[in-house]
């Protein structure tokens, strides 16, 4: 498949923006006294539901279209069910190798240590430490949601966007993750938000090697599978990371009113540009 240097700029753009939004969180951890929970549980509800059905009812299908294109019906089909638990499986592994403490997925607010705790932590080094896990555990995860991005943008603008959101949201609460115990530990929101703005450039690196691993060898079967893995990768990222956090932060209401809005949103967006 050959791609316009506009189609790829496009789509790297859309990574950038979505990787950037961990600074956004980033700012709202310095300027809110308090986290507002139950905006944050709908926000990341809709992400989900953004995810959860552009997953299953676009990216699949258009995997499974260009893999039964590349190699016929049954085999196709085989293949695309294979690549999207391939990706489930992907993220669940690097799931596995971090530690719970530090997953950026984990519901923090801007209030969440208490003063007293502060500065026994501050002295033992905690903070530092969990901030500088924190950004290193989301700069893994941003990396697979980067070649998502990517890949979605580059095969469908508008859904490319859809998908950037919808990530560029659930980044937001990982900005806070990171610069709440650095801002502690080190007194400086200028280091804080740096950690944080580089763990969300994980996102375009992920594009960029994605893309020049596979360039010379993209064609329907190689993007049918790469587009199958990103539909499981995204999947798995809302049922096991956005929904349980957004039912931390907020009501279970709030957060599945949040899915059903995201579902809308995006049915209606497809529907409107299909």
């Amino acid at each position: 498949m050959d791609y316009t240097w506009n189609q790829i700029g496009f789509a790297f753009g859309l990574t950038v923006f979505a990787g950037l939004a961990t600074g956004v969180g980033s700012i709202l951890a310095f300027m809110a006294k308090r986290t507002n929970t139950r905006f944050l549980s709908g926000a990341l509800g809709f992400s989900a539901g953004v995810m959860i059905y552009v997953s299953m009812v676009e990216i699949f299908v258009k995997a499974r279209d260009s893999l039964e294109a590349a190699l016929g019906s049954p085999k196709g089909y085989w293949m695309t069910t294979l690549g999207f638990f391939g990706g489930m499986l992907l993220i669940a592994v690097i799931d596995k190798f971090v530690p719970s403490f530090e997953n950026p997925h984990e519901a923090r607010s801007v209030e969440d240590i208490d003063p007293a705790e502060l500065e026994e932590k501050r002295r033992a080094g905690e903070l530092k430490r969990m901030g500088m896990f924190s950004a290193l555990a989301i700069a893994i995860h941003n990396f697979p949601e980067g070649l998502a991005t990517f890949a979605g943008a580059l095969k469908d603008p508008t859904l490319g966007v859809s998908i950037a959101v919808a990530i560029a949201i659930h980044n937001v609460p990982e900005g806070i993750a990171v610069s709440v115990p650095l801002y502690y530990a080190t007194g400086s929101r200028k280091k804080a938000f740096i950690y944080s703005f580089l763990s969300g450039l994980a996102e375009p690196v992920g594009a960029v090697v994605g893309f020049f691993l596979l360039r010379t060898i993209f064609n329907d079967a190689v993007f049918g599978v790469v587009f199958a893995g990103v539909a499981g990768i995204m999947v798995f990222i809302s049922l096991d990371e956005l929904l349980p956090t957004a039912e931390k932060y907020g009501e279970h209401h709030i957060a599945m009113y949040g899915v059903a809005a995201g579902m809308a949103v995006m049915a209606i967006s497809l529907l409107l540009f299909a």
